[in-house]
């Protein structure tokens, strides 16, 4: 009997804990509805999610960019144009005979084909295509795409998105971007990461690692700040670092604590792609009372960061999917953003008004923001848990779709 066998690409365990939550809630939902599942992750850091990885049924391969790019695709493409060299292929390359030997490539980019970012246009291509050319069907797990004005983008879309055998929209913004340009092969879900399970460990996991009396009167406001949002205040002239610390300052002065949180970090190096943790590093340097910040100055898992959010009492949220796992504990949250992806989510849950954009972003625009939040915790607390069993179905749903292809296919 054939293995059920599950390829994945787009996240990752390092890095990004996002990602990392959206690759672990498949391997949760996937094995509580497939027996005996494996999994192949097409990775981009290999060597660290090697590292993390504590799966049995996760095999780590390496597609760097330029793997994928080159190598990859080109085998994938000389597999489909010359059958007799099949054998050889699978032979030479772990990443195609995953390919050939799963039902399906999942494929996890949070968001795709989307104006503005036309220099990842070719990633995203590149991350689909290989299982296009040998025969696996694409399953674009729970994203945001679109708008699709810019002519590049918008025919890249035209051309291979409807090739893909499910779309899951992540909301209500991307649903009508991808319907208006044609695409049928939708699905209106939620991000996959609110289907993430914690198993009970995670409170005595971190109390190895940091003092959690930290959070026994409550009053603490989790901050999440961004590398991606940083780049683009400072390329109006703004001083992320400063309006940040000042915010701190600001809480720390009226008597609250915050929770300062990485929510991706690479561990051993001070590159800051995919990596926050320099850019706390330098508005914690800023911070008045020290005493008054928990830092979480290192790598944790997906789980143990959605664990300590559920901590705090209020979230500020740049890093869409620190916003996620504050969504998914009930947490009030004011999130700043640079794309429709955070504003859809929120629309869910009937908070969209408790975000906005990095050009309105300035110290006291973000402490009135944050005073009208706390004004109005028990309204958005209601609205918390009244939407989000109905969020969570959503994003497990596509773990069912995803059960049917494997097995039809085997």
């Amino acid at each position: 009997m054939t293995t059920p066998h599950v390829t994945i690409i787009g996240s990752a365990l390092s890095g990004n804990k996002g990602a990392s939550a959206m690759l672990e809630s498949a391997i949760q939902t996937l094995g509580e509805r497939v027996p005996d599942v494996k999994f192949t992750l097409l990775s981009m850091y290999p060597t660290e999610d090697r590292q993390q990885n504590h799966y049995k049924n996760l095999e780590i391969v390496a597609a760097n960019p330029k793997q994928l790019g080159v190598s990859i695709n080109s085998l994938a493409l000389l597999y489909r144009l010359l059958p007799p060299l099949r054998p050889l292929i699978r032979n030479r390359s772990k990443a195609i005979k995953a390919l050939v030997s799963s039902q399906v490539l999942l494929d996890q980019g949070g968001i795709t084909f989307t104006d503005g970012r036309e220099k990842f246009l070719v990633y995203n291509i590149a991350s689909i295509l290989p299982a296009l050319n040998v025969g696996t069907p694409v399953f674009k797990c729970a994203q945001a795409v679109g708008p699709f004005t810019n002519p590049i983008n918008r025919i890249a879309a035209k051309t291979f998105l409807p090739k893909a055998e499910v779309l899951v929209t992540r909301g209500s913004i991307t649903h009508k971007f991808a319907e208006d340009l044609g695409l049928k092969n939708l699905y209106a879900g939620a991000d996959y990461a609110f289907s993430l399970e914690l198993d009970g460990t995670e409170e005595a996991s971190v109390a190895k690692q940091f003092e959690l009396g930290f959070f026994d009167d409550g009053n603490v406001v989790g901050l999440s700040p961004s590398v991606v949002l940083q780049k683009k205040v400072e390329a109006r002239g703004g001083d992320y670092v400063g309006q940040m610390a000042a915010f701190i300052n600001y809480l720390t002065a009226a008597g609250r604590k915050v929770l300062l949180v990485p929510h991706s970090v690479r561990t051993g190096t001070d590159k800051t792609h995919n990596n926050d943790l320099p850019l706390c590093r330098e508005i914690f340097a800023k911070v008045n009372q020290f005493d008054q910040v928990l830092f979480l100055d290192r790598e944790l898992s997906s789980q143990e960061l959605r664990y300590l959010i559920g901590r705090c009492e209020y979230f500020v949220a740049s890093r869409f999917h620190a916003m996620v796992s504050s969504l998914a504990m009930s947490v009030p949250s004011l999130v700043i953003g640079w794309s429709h992806k955070y504003k859809e989510v929120l629309e869910m849950f009937e908070l969209e008004d408790w975000a906005f954009g990095h050009d309105k972003l300035e110290t006291a625009y973000l402490q009135q923001r944050f005073e009208e939040l706390v004004a109005a915790k028990d309204d958005v607390t209601a609205k918390l848990e009244k939407n989000l069993p109905t969020v969570k179905r959503r994003s497990v749903a596509q773990a069912d779709l995803i059960a049917h292809i494997i097995t039809e296919r085997l």
